[in-house]
């Protein structure tokens, strides 16, 4: 089935990528770090979340390994979700081949511009190698102690031209944020003989609402699934009104979302008032036990995906966001064997059971839910100035 509709992105699909799924920081991490440290030109990092730990000092360290090769390392961070790097790592990074970059510093003065935030999660390695997902640079993702507690999530790495794409929106907030350009200049990789069909979706300070207008779109035109999993479910009436038409026709439609464990609890019970119609049309609900869900990925029938964006409106009003849209049935099996294994550890909600929930739990629902639309109205206004 077509997609709905003709609309502008900001990226082309390219031809000739090649893509390599990652599932939870004892798989990822390992991967960037041995990338990270075969760098010869540049290494360039983009992140939200960036904490003192045992995972950041891996990382500092290798980045300091290539820098003093004289390989040039930009650091590209988010002011307010790297408020937990302390001030030991902060004296580390003043190296003469590291340049360190803090996004929209927070000021008393900016008021609600305050809460306008890079929550892209992105690294280049050389403009040959790319990582894009949802995993901060802390500890969450990999505890010094183990897997046990370890948050779920899921990263991409890639080869081929849409790196690109990826080196342009870096070197784009990098310059916005600090006003000089990039010495490196932008790589454009030879395609893959075998590889995939790719762009980027982004939602950018309030200019583009890409990643929800693709989503939607390729939602609209699913005709065998859509299995969407995110840490942080606020839909708006468009999404929502996608996953009903797609169940219509025919799609198996399932979301996998936060159970108990989730750290942002309020966002949690804000989506829930969103659970009955969703279930009244035929959309299965499933609810992650054993850890806290972080991971940002979608399947529609043959097309995925992966990256930084969740789907609330906060994050799509307020974020900077950026993901990597795939078309390829191989890595769409792929990322399907890891939504089976996700659903295997979760808890299905049924709409007999959940009709039947407190009126205590509703109450809580329509409370945080009045103070989600608020947060909506307010980033609409900010974004009609």
């Amino acid at each position: 089935m077509a997609i709905r509709g003709k609309h502008r992105y900001r990226f082309n699909w390219r031809d000739g990528n090649r893509f390599g799924l990652l599932i939870d920081g004892n798989h990822f991490f390992p991967r960037m770090l041995s990338v990270i440290k075969q760098a010869h030109k540049f290494v360039w990092l983009e992140m939200y979340l960036f904490e003192s730990g045992a995972v950041a000092t891996r990382f500092i360290d290798a980045l300091l390994v290539v820098a003093d090769r004289g390989v040039s390392v930009k650091l590209l961070l988010d002011d307010f979700g790297s408020g937990g790097l302390g001030p030991y790592e902060r004296q580390r990074l003043q190296h003469v081949n590291v340049e360190v970059c803090f996004y929209n510093k927070i000021r008393l003065a900016k008021l609600f511009d305050n809460l306008a935030r890079d929550h892209r999660k992105l690294l280049i390695v050389d403009g040959e190698k790319a990582f894009v997902g949802g995993a901060g640079i802390t500890d969450e993702f990999a505890p010094p102690d183990g897997d046990k507690g370890c948050w779920r999530e899921t990263m991409l790495e890639i080869s081929g031209p849409v790196l690109e794409d990826w080196q342009t929106l870096f070197s784009e907030v990098w310059l916005a944020s600090r006003s000089n350009r990039l010495n490196e200049p932008l790589i454009k990789p030879n395609p893959v003989s075998d590889g995939k069909r790719a762009r980027v979706t982004v939602a950018s300070g309030f200019r583009s609402q890409g990643i929800m207008r693709f989503l939607v779109n390729r939602i609209s035109a699913a005709e065998q699934r859509v299995w969407l999993s995110t840490a942080y479910f606020v839909p708006s009436r468009k999404l929502r009104r996608a996953l009903r038409r797609a169940v219509w026709q025919g799609a198996d439609v399932r979301l996998l979302l936060p159970g108990p464990q989730t750290d942002h609890p309020v966002v949690r019970i804000a989506g829930h008032r969103y659970f009955t119609f969703l279930l009244k049309n035929g959309v299965r609900i499933f609810e992650y036990q054993p850890r806290v869900l972080h991971s940002k990925a979608l399947i529609c029938d043959h097309w995925v995906s992966i990256g930084s964006s969740n789907y609330d409106h906060w994050n799509l009003r307020w974020n900077l966001e950026a993901n990597q849209a795939v078309d390829d049935e191989q890595l769409a099996e792929q990322v399907a064997e890891m939504f089976a294994d996700d659903f295997a550890n979760s808890t299905e909600i049924k709409l007999d059971h959940w009709l039947q929930r407190s009126g205590y739990r509703r109450w809580w629902e329509r409370f945080w839910g009045r103070i989600d639309i608020w947060l909506h109205r307010l980033g609409r206004g900010r974004r009609n100035r």
